[in-house]
């Protein structure tokens, strides 16, 4: 069966955090398989290297690319069905001496060995268009996703006004090499069913995990809040380790549903609101906070007005202060 893996999610970033540092670029070779099946895939003619070659070369590979000065996530996911995984990143890169970033698409196939992920199959490309490469636009899956949106609702639709929430755990990556990649997978498995426990109790939608976070909607303002205010409440009760630190995000306003997921600015602010906030922390968007109004049981103190990355001007938040709300 498949399912998400937020450890795969957690092993891939190791691997990425190394070709961003570039500190000890010899430990990619840890990553990967011993089989003879391995296959490494790269963006440039006649990169298509197999079996231990690979293993003993990929730390000079890497090494010998310059610095990036800008390497951002802009998309990760991850999936398993038993002893195979992958995953599928997009990062936004740009290395010293060039004065543009690029863009790379990465996908990575896992096998389980013993009891750790090793990667069998790396395959990097850039978004060079189809017609600059053989003349012609190839457009059978993207005729099929516009038909697929003027189909109708079932599919593609605004949902109308909502209350977007972001979690996330801070220091995880830290935590994960503690763990190990077993321990870890099992303690945020455990951490996103406490959380979707939350979110069902306050009329939220679980949406889906995002390494060690996650995204839910929630059809009013005051739900969202709630939920909150339970999560954090769940997460520090916990007796046992390890302990996670969790900060919340939450804006308000139309989103967009297209099968099963949603996309549109709210999402992206109520994001970024998120990585603005420690552990602990529960930060809101000036439009939840008028949502609420001042007929409310909750708590809030003001934040002075903050830069969030992707987006311009400066933005109103408030800290919900949920130790004094229940």
């Amino acid at each position: 069966m498949i399912r998400s893996s937020p450890e795969l999610l957690a092993v891939s970033r190791r691997w990425y955090e190394i070709l961003r540092t570039k500190t000890n670029t010899e430990e990619l070779r840890d990553f990967l398989t011993t089989s003879d099946e391995l296959r490494f895939i790269g963006t440039g003619e006649g990169e298509f290297w197999s079996g231990s070659a690979v293993r003993d070369g990929v730390g000079g590979f890497f090494a010998a690319i310059p610095a990036p000065v800008v390497f951002e996530e802009l998309e990760a996911e991850a999936f398993e069905n038993g002893e195979t995984g992958w995953s599928s990143f997009v990062h936004r890169i740009q290395f010293v001496g060039f004065d543009e970033a690029v863009i790379y698409r990465t996908v990575v196939i896992f096998v389980l060995e013993g009891a750790s992920w090793k990667i069998v199959n790396r395959h990097a490309s850039v978004p060079t268009p189809n017609i600059e490469l053989v003349g012609v636009e190839q457009l059978a899956i993207q005729q099929l996703i516009d038909a697929a949106r003027e189909e109708g609702p079932e599919l593609i639709q605004s949902e109308g006004l909502a209350s977007v929430l972001f979690t996330d755990v801070e220091g995880s990556t830290a935590l994960a090499e503690a763990l190990g990649d077993q321990s870890w997978s099992s303690a945020i498995e455990s951490h996103f069913q406490v959380l979707a426990e939350i979110i069902q109790k306050h009329r939220g939608q679980f949406v889906k995990s995002l390494g060690d976070g996650t995204l839910s909607i929630f059809p009013s303002a005051k739900e969202a809040l709630a939920a909150a205010v339970d999560m954090q409440t769940a997460v520090t009760s916990v007796s046992e380790e390890p302990h996670l630190g969790l900060r919340i995000g939450i804006h308000t306003g139309d989103v967009v549903q297209s099968r099963g997921d949603f996309f549109g600015t709210v999402v992206n602010k109520a994001s970024r609101i998120t990585t603005a906030g420690v552990a602990g922390e529960i930060l809101i968007s000036d439009a939840t906070r008028a949502m609420v109004g001042g007929r409310t049981s909750f708590c809030f103190s003001d934040t002075e007005p903050r830069q969030l990355k992707g987006l311009s001007g400066r933005h109103t938040l408030y800290r919900l202060e949920w130790k004094s709300t229940y």
